[in-house]
């Protein structure tokens, strides 16, 4: 009364997401504040958590690849995947995407299907001193290529953090003992496959993180049992091996809904970057279980690797 504004219960009138975003990729709000939360540290935030998804996910695949045939063991991973998303875009009931965009997703989906297959047998071969940096530095500079001709510099201080993080890679990653770099090849075609993989999710729009995530996997699906089909690998398929493929395949597709929804809160480039941050984890993980070394490099590349998150972010 008297020109007062009304009181508004946000807990029983929560506010739509579509009201949060305000329509622009510059800034959100928290759902009961005004506070502004800048898109860039939101799309951080949902690309560190694709790096804990996809680390894990890349553990698990490297290390059972040892046992199975590389394409067998993706296909596993795929179908464990698909069968996760399938239920929760069921029960989400998100809006189909466009045929066109449809079209990018499978496409990604088969290009990253055959990088990730190509990827596991470089980890099983004991490369990852070699496969893992060149596959994950060339998978994220190829997309971030793009995005700076396609979306403009991101400044100083992002480009500063793109190649701290390049260098913490390569250090997190690195060799001990000099071996001969005989992964060049597989991590070549891993990395412009993980690119493939990134420039298509980005090209499919703003379409239902979950439907994206379900198409790609379908995607790398059908082109790893095909060849799987054509190799006719099928030798140890065990329960064991089911069971570690669909919970490697679950991580791994939780990590591509986390990097779509970072994508399509903030810059392509800066998605990117930080999210091919994972081999910090799948490091981490093989000190940890498996007691390999763990030296000061890896130490110094883990840190620069952590301080370029923040920089990446504040473009």
């Amino acid at each position: 009364m008297g020109g007062s504004q009304p009181t508004v219960d946000y807990h029983l009138h929560p506010i739509p997401l579509a009201t949060r975003y305000s329509g622009t990729r510059n800034c959100a709000c928290y759902p009961q504040s005004r506070v502004p939360l800048p898109s860039q540290f939101t799309s951080a935030s949902y690309s560190l958590a694709a790096v804990l998804a996809w680390g894990t996910s890349d553990f698990l695949g490297g290390y059972h690849t040892r046992r199975y045939n590389a394409f067998l063991f993706t296909m596993l991973v795929n179908s464990g995947g698909l069968l996760m998303l399938l239920a929760l875009v069921t029960a989400a009931h998100a809006p189909l995407p466009s045929a066109s965009s449809a079209a990018w997703m499978l496409a990604g989906g088969m290009s990253g299907g055959i990088g990730l297959a190509i990827f596991y047998r470089a980890l099983s071969s004991g490369r990852m001193g070699v496969t893992a940096p060149i596959a994950a530095v060339l998978g994220a500079a190829i997309p971030t290529i793009f995005g700076i001709f396609t979306e403009g510099l991101p400044g100083k201080v992002p480009i500063l953090g793109f190649f701290l993080a390049a260098i913490g890679l390569w250090l997190i990653t690195r060799t001990e003992d000099g071996a001969s770099p005989d992964g060049i090849g597989p991590a070549v075609l891993a990395g412009i496959g993980f690119a493939g993989f990134y420039l298509s999710v980005r090209q499919a729009g703003q379409s239902s993180p979950l439907w994206i995530a379900t198409l790609t996997r379908s995607g790398g699906l059908l082109i790893t049992s095909l060849i799987t089909l054509a190799q006719w690998q099928f030798r140890g398929i065990t329960p064991a091996a089911v069971g570690w493929g669909f919970l490697a395949g679950w991580a791994d597709s939780a990590g591509t809904i986390l990097f779509v929804l970072a994508s399509q809160s903030g810059r392509l480039d800066e998605a990117v970057v930080i999210s091919s941050l994972y081999p910090a984890i799948t490091v981490l993980l093989a000190r940890i279980v498996l007691k390999e070394h763990f030296t000061r490099w890896k130490f110094a590349g883990l840190v620069a690797a952590l301080a370029a998150v923040p920089m990446i972010a504040n473009g």
